[in-house]
């Protein structure tokens, strides 16, 4: 058996989406989930019996508000963290949640790069935070900054991105984005840019995953809907 997975409680009222998050998450290494909970009561119990490091949390529930939930969480434990998957657009519930403390905040239908690059993220989030209580009780201020994404002095340093996320190519789909107000699909940017279809959604994907760009479903007259990037103005 696998040791130091951290383990993750799916809060979620739709048993199929609550299983498809599960599969998704099985997929990557690092992560194990340890329980479903459907409603505010199983949340509850099961939250106080498995103490999971990691929630994932929708915001809509028959008997519960998700946001609700959170608050409960980081009033009632220092070490969970809470990844939100929810069909919530409202603005207001996305300025809430990151007043709660939420990790990360993802939109319904997810995206399994999207969830993957944001486990990734709190995986070496998580590391971080060991590697640093086991050196000493007190932290630096640079160790801060490198804590939670603001390391300004290694800015503009190619080994702060991830694998296969080149900083020119990544310019270059920021520079796209930011001209088309009303957003672009991964198969524009990549004629706009001179990249394969797949390369423009990887770097598009981790644009929305470090927050500065925008996703969402256009639905045209026929065929499937389309997922469509724009830039995010509040970043």
């Amino acid at each position: 058996m696998k040791k130091n997975l951290i383990e993750v409680l799916i809060v979620e009222d739709d048993s199929r989406i609550a299983e498809i998050h599960q599969r998704f998450i099985d997929k990557i290494d690092g992560f194990s989930v340890i329980g479903i909970a459907t409603n505010y009561q199983e949340a509850v119990e099961l939250f106080e019996i498995v103490k999971p490091q990691l929630v994932i949390l929708d915001v809509y529930f028959p008997d519960m508000n998700g946001l609700d939930f959170l608050k409960w969480i980081k009033d009632n434990s220092t070490t969970s963290n809470v990844i939100m998957i929810t069909a919530s657009k409202e603005i207001q519930s996305v300025n809430q949640a990151i007043h709660y403390g939420v990790f990360d905040f993802i939109i319904k239908p997810v995206i399994f790069e999207r969830l993957k690059n944001s486990l990734i993220r709190y995986a070496n989030y998580s590391k971080k935070v060991s590697n640093l209580q086991s050196k000493s009780a007190y932290i630096t201020q640079d160790e801060i900054d490198s804590l939670i994404g603001k390391n300004i002095s290694n800015i503009e340093d190619q080994s702060q991105f991830p694998k296969g996320i080149d900083k020119l190519t990544l310019e270059k789909v920021l520079i796209a984005i930011h001209e088309e107000s009303k957003g672009m699909t991964a198969e524009h940017v990549s004629h706009e840019i001179g990249v394969s279809r797949t390369t423009a959604r990887r770097y598009l994907e981790y644009l929305v995953s470090e927050g500065k760009v925008l996703a969402d479903l256009a639905y045209g007259t026929i065929g499937r809907p389309e997922r469509v990037y724009l830039i995010n103005k509040l970043s």
